[in-house]
């Protein structure tokens, strides 16, 4: 929804509906603006058929990353066919670094100059990325989450809010950054750190994936 949101507030595409594996075609999600479900995921292929219609994929994977982020592989959607959505309110210096897509950079996010965000990351409201920072795809940066410069943030990683990670760190792949943690050191694959300092608490163990609402946009122009 909050995809949705941002992409009604742009005046180059509309939101045409939600592919969800759990809620049945002609249910609605969302609460106060209630946004139709049109499809399920299977279903994907028809839809971007059309030349005009693209697609932003989130998934509620923060418990199992790894198989949501080979789930959301298997669905096989052309990079083309992704949609940014980039709230007019969020700092991205276009010219300065690399965006990919499929990104969702929410309100007042801030991205520095020399940095990569890749496929299928999303930013929350005022997350912040240091300069020369490196966020492999299917990440989730959350809300007040500072990432310093120099840093490496692996695939499927979610960093959680109002926490910070020192300048050059390397967060492993499909590892969680606990809420209000201070990341000063490296921290490996698979792993859950939490704390000031950041402390390791376990490594990540295999759990059902659970798809949440995917968002599809039709461009106007």
């Amino acid at each position: 929804m909050i995809a949705a949101s941002i992409i009604d507030r742009s005046k180059d595409a509309e939101v045409l509906g939600f592919l969800n594996d759990i809620v049945p075609i002609g249910g609605y999600i969302g609460t106060k603006k209630k946004i139709s479900v049109i499809g399920a995921t299977e279903e994907l292929a028809q839809f971007i058929m059309d030349e005009n219609t693209y697609v932003f994929v989130a998934y509620e994977g923060i418990s199992d990353p790894y198989n949501s982020y080979h789930r959301w592989k298997s669905l096989g959607i052309p990079r083309e066919k992704y949609y940014n959505v980039i709230d007019s309110l969020a700092v991205v210096p276009w010219d300065y670094c690399n965006i990919g897509q499929g990104v969702m950079v929410a309100q007042f996010s801030q991205i520095s100059p020399d940095t990569t965000i890749s496929d299928n990351t999303i930013l929350l409201g005022n997350a912040f990325v240091g300069h020369d920072t490196y966020v492999d795809e299917f990440s989730h940066l959350t809300t007040n989450s500072v990432v310093g410069a120099h840093v490496h943030i692996g695939k499927g990683v979610t960093v959680g809010m109002n926490s910070t990670i020192r300048g050059r760190v390397r967060v492993g792949d499909f590892s969680l950054i606990g809420a209000g943690s201070v990341v000063l050191d490296d921290v490996p694959d698979n792993t859950i750190v939490a704390g000031n300092p950041a402390r390791v608490l376990r490594e990540r163990g295999p759990l059902n994936y659970l798809s949440k609402p995917s968002a599809v946009s039709k461009n106007d122009k």
